[in-house]
């Protein structure tokens, strides 16, 4: 293993530890801002639960990053670099002004911006891009749907029981569906470095002429997301527990269980959807089941912006960075 590789996998779980502290506002958004932990325990919390995941979950988005976004035989240390760079760049952009994007889509932007530089768009695995750009629309508005009907239905279920207890239920009931959500978040997120780490191995010759996910692959990238979650994002916290919508502990029960299913949902099928999508609709819809007005649509609207620009611009950076690496870092 040569050290161009091993800087290259270093930068990787550095994109995984920022993909960590970025979406760290998605897994302890709800639990802070109703109070039920404070945000050092909540973090913690989050952290181990992102960990454990690679305990319940396969690694079929690994797999689908790994080699169905862009075509594995174009894939060089050029390639991975710009794809990084440009992932990374999208993510402290958006965490400067506070806005939940999408780590996972800023990946698929920057492997698609990096590719087209070097082969074109024939590079391009239609198939595998065109399912994560329909899940941009899907994961939210399913998000947005369960939302409402779960909270639908607990309000129904509670609604003869004083809401001190009610509050006294959900403050504990709270506890597992973070835990639950956090899982979820790692066994989607993490995955999606755990496929950009084996696609560069692979096209190295480093696993033969399988392409596979080693262990110690698997262990780094849920280590990495795990310690960005603990240090936290909390320009997003902010953003997503107090200006979409104010939540109480029963909210953000409903709120975590609605995103954690569809992420459950969508890693079982291999599919790598944005955690920040999936979340940020369940609270949207948690806030309509109470009434409309109780979802700030302004701020609702301005994150929808950032999601669109999420893939073009990571996508431009990526470029940028691939161009400028072939003709300083990387030359033949």
């Amino acid at each position: 293993m040569t050290l161009s590789i091993i800087l290259l996998i270093i930068l990787a779980l550095v994109f995984d530890f920022l993909n960590g502290f970025h979406d760290s506002a998605n897994s302890i958004a709800t639990v802070v801002s109703t109070r039920v932990l404070t945000p050092r325990f909540a973090v913690m919390w989050a952290a181990f639960f992102n960990f454990i995941a690679f305990l319940f979950f396969g690694l079929h988005v690994a797999g689908t990053i790994g080699k169905g976004i862009i075509d594995i035989a174009i894939v060089d240390q050029g390639v991975i670099f710009g794809a990084l760079a440009g992932a990374c760049g999208w993510n402290i952009i958006t965490w400067y002004f506070g806005l939940p994007t999408s780590s996972s889509h800023a990946l698929i932007g920057g492997m698609i911006g990096a590719a087209l530089v070097k082969a074109g768009p024939s590079s391009l695995l239609w198939q595998g891009i065109s399912k994560t750009v329909i899940f941009i629309f899907v994961s939210p508005i399913a998000g947005l749907i369960l939302g409402l009907f779960i909270c639908t239905g607990v309000y129904g279920l509670f609604r003869k029981n004083i809401p001190l207890k009610v509050d006294h239920i959900f403050r504990k009931g709270q506890l597992v569906s973070a835990a639950f959500y956090s899982m979820g978040h790692g066994g989607n997120d993490a995955q999606k470095t755990m496929g950009i780490i084996a696609s560069l191995l692979f096209s190295a010759g480093l696993l033969g002429d399988k392409f596979y996910i080693p262990f110690w692959v698997v262990v780094a990238c849920y280590a990495a997301i795990s310690l960005g979650t603990m240090f936290g994002g909390w320009r997003i916290v902010k953003t997503m527990g107090q200006k979409v919508a104010k939540l109480k502990p029963v909210d953000g029960f409903c709120a975590e269980s609605s995103a954690a299913i569809m992420l459950f949902i969508s890693s079982a099928f291999g599919i790598p959807v944005s955690t920040t999508h999936t979340i940020t609709g369940a609270i949207m819809g948690v806030g309509s089941a109470r009434r409309l007005s109780a979802v700030r649509w302004g701020v609702a609207g301005r994150i929808v912006w950032a999601w669109v620009l999420t893939i073009p611009c990571s996508a431009a950076i990526s470029a940028l960075a691939y161009f400028l690496a072939t003709k300083t870092l990387f030359r033949a």
